[in-house]
């Protein structure tokens, strides 16, 4: 499955939503859709779409609170967010700004222009460094500078083991979708738990974690656990049967490797001789 930008549409008029929703849809956008600012927040907290265009006027909230609560919230701080209104005062545009808002379109507007801003604020923010393209999330120096920002936070480092050679036998495309499973694996556990203000990034293919979580074993567990349930989905009938995949060597030898495990474990998995084909009971001796 291709990985496919996720925008989130904060937007109470049903009109200006449905063309919004069947536009980018057709521009093979992933499109979520809150018509209140109390969904959306929740929809940006749970989802973490690339970018948000935020209505400025909502029954419940104007998409000035909504701005400040989400860039309050680690797991929101640095979603692109663009305000869509029909305010053209500048102190209006100003002050969505100044609440960390990057960029500003006034109703009613071109199609294609929104389309062009929408596609610039996913390109900065990946061309700066400021989200990995193929998960999304932040990474870089907005990893750093959480790290400044909460020295005394707890820490936790997530790996894919078995993920190089899966890379190997599936392909890098496949392997892509791993990476975006297991980004939203940990981004969904966090969020069931409540865990709203915990801060979650990637670097050199390492899931960051900065948290002030102090059981950190259950969240290990918990993390673990919820990829390992779906990890099958990844691999053929075969290979997800007998638990893990066969890779061939440059010197022509068969090995080994487990299905893909998330975990802080340091190290790789290290591969083992490939069971004989032949064997009928195979499926049963690597069982881990």
């Amino acid at each position: 499955m291709a990985t496919t930008h996720r925008l989130l549409i904060v937007e109470d008029d049903f009109d200006v939503a449905e063309m919004l929703l069947m536009y980018f849809r057709s521009q093979n956008y992933e499109v979520l859709h809150a018509d209140n600012g109390k969904d959306g927040i929740e929809l940006a907290r749970t989802k973490f779409p690339n970018l948000i265009l935020l209505d400025v006027m909502l029954p419940d909230m104007d998409g000035y609170e909504i701005c400040y609560r989400l860039r309050k919230m680690s797991l929101t701080k640095f979603i692109p967010t663009l305000f869509l209104t029909q305010k053209d005062e500048r102190a209006s545009k100003v002050r969505g700004l100044e609440l960390g808002a990057d960029d500003y379109i006034t109703k009613p507007f071109d199609i294609d222009e929104l389309r062009l801003r929408v596609e610039g604020g996913i390109r900065r923010a990946t061309r700066e460094n400021l989200h990995e393209v193929r998960t999304g999330l932040p990474t870089g120096p907005l990893i750093a500078e959480e790290r400044k920002k909460r020295p005394d936070a707890n820490e936790l480092v997530f790996r894919l083991q078995g993920f190089k050679a899966y890379s190997d036998v599936y392909s890098f495309m496949a392997a892509d979708d791993v990476l975006f499973h297991a980004g939203k694996t940990i981004r969904d556990v966090l969020s069931n738990l409540g865990h709203n203000y915990t801060f979650v990034g990637i670097q050199d293919d390492e899931f960051v974690i900065i948290t002030d979580v102090n059981d950190l074993t259950m969240l290990e567990e918990r993390i673990a656990s919820d990829f390992a349930g779906k990890v099958t989905t990844f691999y053929s009938f075969k290979d997800a049967e007998r638990k893990g995949i066969i890779k061939e060597t440059a010197e022509g030898e068969k090995e080994f490797y487990p299905l893909m495990t998330l975990t802080t474990a340091a190290d790789d998995f290290a591969p083992v001789p490939a069971p004989d084909e032949d064997d009928e009971d195979t499926s049963n001796v690597f069982d881990w």
